[in-house]
């Protein structure tokens, strides 16, 4: 399994007549994150996101929901500390990619021995695309915990960022509001893709 450098948060308010054209500009991963979606919309959506960037090869995972990302045929799903147990979802699910959300390199170390693919890593940075969150843990934490499992950073990721994330050791980044606010996602997109390279 080929982890991409950049992943796109993508929900059901984006304008996904945008994804073929980002997955062409080099965005490698898309992870479905609809929270405010009924079960019958967010699998509609998350086949909608496989079909438009399926010819790009480019991974489709499913925040939080196994079965979701089984039903609709996606590559893996990302797993936050309050849902399904990492070891469970393998289990279940033997052929997805499996992410964890971690917060600490010990974090890291037990999403691996739980049998985790990559650790989903952050907030790295401040961040308004989702509330609750902890104080951004910064570059220096990125380092600290690289060299055990795959690192995604996320949290406030521009190109520079990226670029920081990156030379700390993380494997790549995953963003929302670097390219789903500007302008021109497109440019934003490449953008990305260019500072992750």
């Amino acid at each position: 399994m080929l982890l991409p450098r950049l992943f796109c948060l993508v929900d059901a308010t984006d304008d996904l007549s945008l994804l073929p054209l980002l997955a062409a500009a080099g965005v490698g991963g898309f992870q479905v994150r609809a929270k405010a979606v009924e079960d019958r919309a967010l699998l509609a959506l998350t086949r909608g996101v496989c079909s438009a960037v399926e010819e790009y090869g480019a991974l489709v995972v499913v925040d939080d929901r196994v079965d979701v990302a089984l039903a609709a045929g996606a590559a893996g799903v990302h797993l936050g500390a309050t849902d399904l147990p990492v070891a469970d979802a393998r289990r279940i699910a033997p052929g997805l990619v499996v992410g964890a959300t971690c917060r600490s390199r010990a974090e890291v170390v037990a999403a691996r021995e739980q049998g985790a693919d990559y650790a989903g890593f952050g907030p790295v940075f401040a961040t308004a695309s989702k509330a609750g969150l902890p104080e951004p843990l910064g570059v220096a934490a990125v380092a600290a915990a690289t060299g055990v499992l795959p690192l995604v950073a996320i949290g406030g990721i521009d190109a520079a960022g990226a670029a920081l994330a990156r030379a700390a050791g993380a494997h790549g980044v995953a963003v929302i509001g670097s390219i789903w606010r500007p302008p021109d996602p497109v440019a934003a997109a490449k953008e990305l893709v260019a500072a992750v390279a």
